[in-house]
């Protein structure tokens, strides 16, 4: 998300670089140019005016602090205006209040609720550590209630079974008794979606919203439609008490007008993001570390999150252990590497949230071909015997030939593969040696994309 307005905001900074105060003159360019970038990400033309009218009046003759340049003060100001546009501050679900907390999802259909509706079950079970509950009230798109119950049991939350001759109300109802019988800790319910807003389908989500009194009321809305999104929040917040936002599919918005507008336009917080199917993809919304997503510096703490919910500690700890012996880095410890990342929503994820990495090499990372080869890598090391993966240098060119046949690849993805893990070797073993993780760095100096940290 963001890639082409980061791009943008980016070259339209650097503009600024060697003025020694910022004036209406060299600042006139470079606000029409975010003026631009603003709405070529489709943001909503009265967040794109209100934005470029406050970032003017906090900008124009503002003294350059320090050493900073004119460019660097105007990050500041653009910066700061873009986390008050997307809410300040992440505004997550009140847990704090007598269970079930009881959750409704609304949304149009194809917006993806009931995927976000395991996603969000997923994530309230492993990281907040509570007993979930989900069940749908969606009795008109066919396996819509099979589909959540695939959905339930694949993140452990307790299915409360519904079939589609029942009233979406007594649905709702009986879930809520449920989940009180259960002791559960939240009560998810999914509710139905139509192709565009009508009457009927506002009566009936008004009607289940009464009957169970929801803690938190969620609008589900596909972050691709743009500023669409925007307005059909607010037309669901005009009909319904809307506590919070989750947008989806943002893995596939590269422009990110959603998330600018949504705010804005309806009053109510983006409280999580979506990207992909899978049921693990589900961050929740931190406006300042979006924004500084969006203006190139990365979301480390972000990452550092998503690194201790996600990565197996001991088996990184094992890993360190066996680097510092000095002993070998093993095709298995390559494999654990591949899978870790994996876990982490790939390469490109991570490239994301670090500081300095241009959205070129992060759309460079998110490339489906790139998900494809660490797969097929893992595929190889996966048709290895035990012995193979320990040690590699057993591996001649019969057992390359059987390799590659149990993996469906090539004899030359194998030697790929064996001299991508010699490379990475030898740069283990620098790192075990005393002083090697200081010497690897200055090796590396000068050939890292600007903004990292040595």
């Amino acid at each position: 998300m963001f890639e082409n307005l980061t791009d943008r905001l980016s070259k339209t900074l650097k503009n600024l670089r060697g003025q020694g105060r910022l004036t209406e003159d060299n600042i006139k360019d470079s606000l029409r140019e975010v003026r631009l970038a603003l709405l070529e990400a489709d943001v909503a033309l009265p967040v794109v005016r209100e934005f470029i009218e406050t970032v003017r009046e906090k900008a124009l003759g503002k003294d350059v602090i320090g050493n900073l340049a004119p460019g660097q003060a105007l990050i500041k100001v653009v910066n700061d205006e873009l986390v008050a546009v997307m809410g300040d501050s992440h505004d997550g679900i009140d847990l704090n209040v007598k269970p079930p907390v009881i959750i409704l999802m609304a949304g149009l259909q194809g917006a993806g609720k009931t995927t976000t509706v395991a996603k969000l079950a997923r994530r309230l079970i492993e990281v907040e550590k509570k007993k979930v509950i989900v069940a749908s009230a969606d009795i008109y798109r066919p396996a819509a209630i099979e589909q959540l119950r695939t959905l339930a049991n694949e993140v452990s939350a307790i299915f409360h079974p519904s079939d589609n001759s029942q009233k979406p109300v007594e649905i709702a109802r009986a879930a809520l008794e449920a989940a009180r019988k259960n002791n559960a800790d939240v009560l998810i319910l999914d509710t139905a979606g139509r192709l565009h807003i009508d009457q009927q389908m506002m009566d009936e989500i008004k009607a289940i919203h009464d009957a169970i009194l929801p803690s938190e009321t969620l609008f589900v809305v596909d972050s691709m439609t743009g500023q669409d999104a925007a307005n059909t929040a607010k037309a669901f917040g005009d009909a319904l008490p809307l506590s919070g936002v989750v947008l989806t599919k943002t893995d596939g918005d590269a422009r990110g007008g959603a998330a600018l507008s949504v705010r804005q336009i309806t009053g109510k917080p983006i409280k999580y993001i979506g990207s992909g199917e899978k049921t693990d993809a589900l961050e929740a919304f931190h406006p300042d570390r979006m924004a500084s997503r969006i203006l190139g510096m990365g979301d480390i703490l972000s990452l550092v999150e998503q690194a201790h919910e996600k990565v197996d500690l001991e088996k990184a700890e094992k890993l360190a252990r066996k680097v510092k012996k000095g002993k070998g880095f093993d095709l298995e410890d390559l494999r654990d590497q591949f899978m870790q990342m994996e876990k982490m929503g790939g390469l490109g994820s991570m490239i994301d949230k670090l500081p300095g990495m241009g959205a070129g090499v992060s759309k460079a990372m998110q490339d489906p071909a790139q998900t494809r080869q660490m797969k097929r890598m893992v595929a190889i090391i996966n048709s290895m015997t035990p012995q193979e993966r320990r040690k590699p240098e057993v591996i001649n060119g019969s057992r390359k030939r059987r390799v590659a046949g149990g993996s469906g690849t090539q004899i030359q993805d194998v030697n790929r593969l064996l001299k991508q893990h010699k490379q990475m070797q030898r740069m283990m073993k620098k790192m075990g040696s005393k002083g090697g993780m200081a010497n690897m760095m200055r090796g590396l100096k000068g050939k890292m994309p600007p903004g990292m940290p040595f």
